[in-house]
């Protein structure tokens, strides 16, 4: 789906986990159809024999002859790096502007790329790292369904995507951006739960973990609602029902709720200056 070359400008942990599944698909590209950026000159070098693809700091030397840009820098660096870019005039054949920044809106990489740039926007996760990612895509105003269904071939190999308006992706950078590690702390506390009573660290890690991976899993399978499968595993006078008011107890809905909406409310201010 991918005509031309792709620019990646951060190759940092997402920007890796793109660049790999550009590579790696069911179509992969060339080695010479992906350039990389980052700014330091050592670690380009690094980049360079570790995922075998040119990484250099020259950004307005990547997206010259790029048909796709991808955007993989820190929020507050955005608009910055693109007008420096637009400026040297690298976007000047238009290509597709892929941007995976929370907090920096389409109409406001629109507004320094210049009309001739569609935008797309996305929302990975880190689980893209190991083809297990979720990705919310979202098409700015030149954006067209060719440029969007270029989007979906790029992020594909990294997980799951789908299209959602743009005013909700700060609460999906809450939720599905932020939510791995939000995911990563149940695993940990469920585990140290398992440790203080008599498991082994190791064990109690690879328990929590797998049954929270088998139950996300069966809420996706079945499409049953959550509250309908944990009643499924709650019988009378039972040990989970114990277990569960002691979650209550504690405010384990509305802390997660809360995390959530802290988190969106912190993304609707990334990428702005400080």
């Amino acid at each position: 789906m991918i005509d031309g070359r792709v620019a990646i400008l951060g190759v940092g942990t997402m920007g890796e986990a793109i660049l790999h599944g550009l590579r790696s698909g069911s179509d992969p590209l060339p080695r010479g159809s992906v350039r990389g950026t980052v700014r330091n000159a050592n670690r380009a070098t690094e980049l360079s024999k570790k995922l075998k693809v040119a990484v250099g700091t020259d950004n307005v030397g990547a997206v010259a002859s790029a048909s796709v840009v991808i955007v993989s820098l820190k929020p507050i660096n955005v608009v910055r790096v693109l007008g420096e870019v637009a400026a040297a005039g690298a976007l000047d054949h238009g290509p597709l502007i892929i941007s995976i920044a929370a907090g920096v809106r389409t109409e406001e990489i629109e507004a320094v790329v210049g009309p001739k740039c569609p935008v797309v926007r996305a929302m990975p996760n880190t689980p893209c790292a190991i083809g297990r990612g979720t990705i919310v895509l979202t098409g700015g105003r030149r954006a067209k369904k060719k440029h969007l269904t270029v989007a979906h071939s790029i992020f594909r190999p990294l997980g799951e995507t789908l299209e959602l308006e743009e005013r909700h992706f700060d609460t999906v950078t809450g939720l599905s951006g932020s939510g791995p590690a939000f995911g990563y702390l149940m695993v940990e506390a469920l585990a140290d739960g398992g440790v203080m009573m008599g498991l082994p660290r190791d064990v109690a890690i690879r328990l929590a973990s797998r049954t929270l991976l088998g139950a996300a899993e069966m809420v996706l399978a079945t499409g049953a609602h959550p509250a309908a499968l944990k009643d499924e595993v709650t019988t009378p006078a039972g040990c989970t029902i114990a277990g569960i008011l002691a979650l209550e107890d504690g405010k384990i809905r509305s802390t997660l709720a809360r995390a959530v909406e802290r988190a969106a409310s912190c993304a609707a201010g990334l990428g702005k200056s400080k």
